[in-house]
């Protein structure tokens, strides 16, 4: 059954965006639970296989139901900062209720066969304190492993969707907003219900927001997937695949460019105009093109000086995206 979310007047004003690494780390080990139902992060997978099998990851995955199921939202909670640290979203991990914490995992535990009657559910049943700094040991020790090396890359691609999103919204209203976010997401203006994919069994199928308004997360691990819900006192989220996560692993290639750009604006220029299939900023294109950071700024101003591009400062970072003229000098497909 799908969730569908009420919107009061207040909660139409408090819709927000939220980048958190905590968040996608949960998303990346799940993945890494049912790898062969993934096709867009099989070079990340095989990159970081043996690095993970290294983690004694059984506590984390004992939370996280193979099928349709209820995991903690301790795990992950909604972030209160649009761009959250990994350090503070650990901390504040660390710092949940035990006996909250004990009555998501319990309820977690219900959704596996035999898991809450199993001895290891039951020992960390038994002291939820205890389980929660575990949990959160581990959680920190993937990060480290599996997706700190990578963040620069996957944060922007996060901060270039949330870029094109918020232009949506400020262009079109909530209409515009939720017209291409997800299939499985659908606005009703009439009636201000967000209608939201299917709901986990036992989970409300109606939610009344009641002026917290709705959060954002665009993710890249969570496809084929959107997560919706979290009861209170967690602000109520929406998990969805982020756009280019098709193009993610394979952005390290270097992007093709036309010999005839090539020849009018040289061979980097054209390779940075070329590799701009959504907004990126100047870490993520010397990344994917193997050009020096500082190089790759100065051609950038060139690009946007000659109207081929535009930038906006999104957060900490400066994304930069091409104009009209700029699509149009690359070519249909590029």
């Amino acid at each position: 059954m799908p969730l569908h979310m009420r919107l009061g007047t207040e909660d139409l004003t408090r819709c927000r965006f939220a980048v958190s690494p905590l968040c996608q780390t949960h998303e990346a080990l799940r993945l890494l639970r049912r790898p062969a139902r993934h096709r867009y992060h099989r070079a990340w997978l095989a990159r970081v296989r043996a690095a993970a099998s290294r983690l004694d990851l059984s506590d984390l995955w004992l939370f996280m139901p193979r099928g349709r199921g209820y995991t903690p939202d301790f795990l992950g909670p909604p972030p209160e900062a649009p761009s959250a640290a990994f350090e503070d979203e650990i901390a504040r991990m660390r710092a949940t209720d035990p006996a909250m914490a004990r009555v998501e995992m319990a309820r977690s535990l219900e959704c596996t066969p035999g898991a809450l009657e199993s001895a290891r559910g039951r020992e960390l049943l038994a002291d939820p304190a205890a389980a929660v700094r575990l949990l959160a040991d581990v959680t920190e020790r993937a990060w480290h492993t599996l997706l700190a090396p990578d963040w620069p890359r996957l944060r922007a691609l996060l901060e270039a969707d949330i870029a094109h999103r918020s232009r949506r919204l400020a262009s079109g209203g909530l209409e515009a907003l939720f017209a291409d976010l997800d299939a499985r997401v659908a606005w009703s203006a009439d009636t201000r219900t967000l209608r939201v994919g299917d709901v986990f069994p036992g989970f409300p199928i109606t939610q009344r927001l009641d002026g917290r308004g709705v959060l954002l997360m665009p993710s890249v691990f969570v496809w084929p997937d959107v997560i919706s819900g979290f009861a209170p006192p967690w602000q109520p989220t929406i998990l969805y695949p982020a756009r280019g996560i098709g193009e993610l692993w394979g952005a390290a290639a270097r992007p093709d460019a036309s010999e005839a750009v090539v020849r009018l604006i040289g061979a980097n220029r054209a390779l940075l105009l070329a590799g701009l299939v959504a907004p990126a900023s100047t870490t993520e294109l010397a990344h994917r093109t193997g050009l020096a950071a500082s190089s790759v700024s100065g051609h950038l101003s060139v690009l946007r000086d000659a109207g081929l591009l535009t930038s906006r400062r999104h957060g900490h970072q400066v994304l930069y995206e091409r104009t009209a003229l700029g699509r149009a000098l690359t070519g249909p497909g590029r």
